[in-house]
Parts: C-alpha cells; sequence; structure tokens
C-alpha cells in the first residue's frame, strides 16, 4: 500500500510534552466497529470491559539509553537500541560519518565504547569498555531516551526518570516505552479487578527502530528492526483458556499486541515465545491472537498508526483521528489513548 495513503495533518499544540497528572485522568476514545465515538476518560476502563475479560501488559523497562559524548573535536550522540550480549548494542548515533571502526567514544561520567560495526540500516555496534556491568554505565552517564518529537521541545529531566515508566515496568531492556500502559494506575488496576477484568504480563524490548518513520513510498519496501521478547508457557496458557471460554484479550500497546501476534499459530492459539520478532502488520493482515487494542495515538505514515488501520480499517481510524484532533485530544507517547474494539 502507498503509504502516503497513512498521512494526516496534526497541530504541533496537540503533542503531549508531559502526561496527564494522575496518570488515570488522561482522556479515551472508544472506537467500535462502527458507530459513533465515545470520548471517555481511561478510569472508564473497567465499565468498558467483560467480565473474563484480560489486559496483556508489556512489563519491559526503559533503560537510560540515551548518551552524548566526543571523538576528538565531534560532538557524538547514540541512542540504543537492541543489545547484542552483556556488553555490545546497536545503536543509532548522530554524526556517525565522524566515526570509523576501532575508534573509542567518550561519554560523560568515563564511559567509554569502541565502535565495532557500521550496519547498512546506517546504526552501529557499540561495545562498552571496562569491566563495569553495563546497566551502572548507563545509569550514570545516560539520559531517558525520550521521543524526539518531545526532546526536541524541552530537555529530558527528572521527572521524566518516573513519567516514562509503566507500573509493571520490571525487566530491563527498552529503550522506548510502552507508552499505552503509562495510564495505569493501581487504584485502576483495583477497579478493573473488582470488575471481573484480569491481567498479565509479557517482555518485548522495545526498540528506537520502532518509532522511525517510514522512508519508503510503499509499505512492501519498508523493513521492521527487530526486537526481542518473551512469553511463557504459563501466559500463554492462560490467554489461551480465555479465548476459549469466550472471553477478550485485549493487548496495552502496539508492542503487547505485535509479540502476541508474534506467538500465535494458525488456529489463533498462542504458544510458548522467546526471540526476535520484527512483524510489521498493515491493512490485510488477519489478527489470530488478541480481540482489541488499547494505545496512544500516533504518527503520520508510521508503522503504528498502519497497525491500528489494520485493526480498524484505515477509512475508520482515519476518521477516528479527524475526531481525535477536532476534540483536543493529546498525541503520541504522552499523550491520551484509543480503546479499539472491532467486535463489541
Amino acid at each position: 500500500m502507498r503509504v502516503d495513503l497513512f498521512d494526516f495533518e496534526l497541530p504541533p499544540e496537540l503533542i503531549a510534552l508531559r502526561p496527564a497528572r494522575p496518570r488515570d485522568a488522561a482522556r479515551l476514545l472508544l472506537v467500535n466497529g462502527e458507530g459513533p465515538f465515545k470520548d471517555l476518560t481511561v478510569r472508564d476502563l473497567p465499565g468498558l470491559l467483560r467480565a473474563g475479560d484480560v489486559l496483556v501488559f508489556n512489563d519491559t523497562r526503559v533503560i537510560p539509553a540515551q548518551l552524548e559524548g566526543r571523538r576528538g573535536d565531534a560532538k557524538i550522540g547514540a541512542t540504543l537500541h537492541k543489545r547484542i550480549d552483556l556488553r555490545r548494542w546497536h545503536a543509532f548515533v548522530r554524526n556517525a560519518k565522524r566515526l570509523r571502526i576501532g575508534d573509542t567514544v567518550d561519554f560523560a561520567a568515563g564511559v567509554q565504547t569502541l565502535v565495532e560495526a557500521r550496519h547498512d540500516d546506517g546504526s552501529l555496534t557499540l561495545a562498552f569498555l571496562g569491566d563495569e556491568l553495563v546497566e551502572v554505565l548507563l545509569e550514570r552517564a545516560g539520559q531517558m531516551p525520550l521521543p524526539p518529537y518531545i526532546a526536541g521541545k524541552r530537555p529530558t529531566d527528572d521527572a521524566d526518570r518516573s513519567d516514562y515508566q509503566t507500573m509493571f515496568a520490571s525487566k530491563d531492556g527498552a529503550v522506548a516505552a510502552p507508552t499505552a500502559a503509562l495510564h495505569f494506575t493501581p487504584e485502576l488496576l483495583a477497579g478493573l479487578k473488582a470488575a471481573g477484568v484480569g491481567h498479565k504480563t509479557l517482555t518485548l524490548h522495545v526498540g528506537a527502530g520502532t518509532f522511525l518513520p517510514v522512508k519508503a513510498e510503499d509499505t512492501e519496501a519498508h523493513r521492521m528492526h527487530a526486537e526481542w521478547g518473551t512469553i511463557s508457557a504459563d501466559v500463554a496458557g492462560r490467554l489461551n483458556a480465555v479465548r476459549k471460554n469466550g472471553n477478550r484479550v485485549i493487548a496495552v500497546g502496539t508492542t503487547s499486541l505485535r509479540l502476541l501476534e508474534s506467538a500465535a499459530r494458525a488456529d489463533g492459539t498462542i504458544g510458548e515465545f522467546a526471540g526476535d520478532t520484527a512483524i510489521f502488520i498493515t491493512p490485510g493482515y488477519r489478527f489470530r491472537a488478541v480481540d482489541g487494542l488499547m494505545t496512544n495515538f500516533h504518527l503520520p505514515k508510521s508503522t503504528l498508526f498502519m497497525l491500528v488501520s489494520a485493526m480498524m480499517g484505515l477509512e475508520r481510524m482515519q476518521a477516528a483521528y479527524a475526531h481525535a484532533i477536532g476534540g483536543g485530544y493529546r498525541f503520541y507517547s504522552y499523550g491520551d489513548a484509543s480503546l479499539l474494539l472491532p467486535q463489541v
């Protein structure tokens, strides 16, 4: 499909630079397969789901993966996006043309990396030098990797260290937050439990490549960056039982959805999973593992807007986004949410 079909105009003042406070006070747009849209808040979620439904969250934790440093007189910026092993990461690097294989880059607080390889997508392999754990080095020298549409408008600060983590964050490794889950609070989770709505977690370490703009003119020419994820046998079995009993599996965030669909078998059951996924979901895709999606509002011509258009239909999502823009909904990572239910 032509990528420009997924374009739309967004007033820049609708890009959220801070999250709603409290988190579950964010607005929520209910989008069913047909009928009028409903303007609600995230706190209304327990009344929108059915007893027996299960929400699936991504429990990845964002690491301070944004680094600023120098190579000689050249300023170098690095955003880690996928771990290779204990000391090496793939990274997107600003001013990478000033680096050669074998160069050492000096980052803040005495952290150094060695440039080991250059890849076709423009990224580099960086190896962290020394004996300290890379996690310790990043906590010392790194910053939270806010998306460029936020970082370009204000500096990262201490508030982002907590604001850009979900209440489920427990597994280090993401360089971008699973932002739909940012809206959840212990109080909201208690309300969902009281309504008979359960929840489970999986892990997908979100990489920066997920949010890169699609530069190809046709979706067939776009290639996703791989991300690592895991679904336990226990979680897979429980989710299969939910659907067998006639209840719904609702993914919270596109990251949860993409991993569930990566683990789905041809018969729609979910299998145990551990490994990389580079699934790219566009209109025409047949969803096998999920019955709905809670997600934030995404960038024009992004793979994530293509994904929601695959679930609800392109015209339906174009209308939903026009409604959201007209109603002043806040967009992107710190913005408001939508609940997509193709079949009520």
